[in-house]
């Protein structure tokens, strides 16, 4: 079965409400899908608890992938290979590519991520929110 990883963008639209998104991680959660939402993606959502009903409750279904010191090393190296400097992203391309089996990455920036995903020799289906 397919991981489900959430980036920044995709937590971003959860806290709004879209409706797509919704649907697709409610099947996911019915059919017993691993959903993971990144640390560092998490860091870059959430802003004001007393608002983010919604995304906490979603929040608590999903695992949370760490950004500890071995991730944050990895991310800024993959940062460097790619010539990139987002290293959030670079940890959510991780996130996915330790999936431990094919992942689905569920983000709003395909194309960094891409080729993120490429640098790592990651095979991932990528779906824009």
């Amino acid at each position: 079965m397919p991981t489900f990883v959430l980036d920044a963008g995709a937590l971003i639209a959860i806290d709004r409400g879209d409706r797509d998104l919704m649907s697709t991680l409610q099947v996911a959660f019915e059919n017993g899908h691993e959903v993971q939402a990144p640390a560092g993606a998490i860091g870059q959502a959430w802003r004001n608890p007393n608002r983010h009903a919604l995304l906490s409750r979603v929040l608590k279904r999903c695992d949370e992938a760490p950004l500890d010191g071995a991730i944050a090393r990895s991310s800024g190296q993959l940062c460097g290979q790619t010539g990139t400097s987002d290293v959030i992203d670079a940890s959510v391309a991780i996130a996915v590519a330790a999936a431990s089996d094919e992942g689905t990455l569920l983000t709003s920036d395909p194309g960094d991520l891409r080729n993120l995903l490429a640098a790592l020799h990651a095979s991932a289906e990528i779906v824009k929110v």
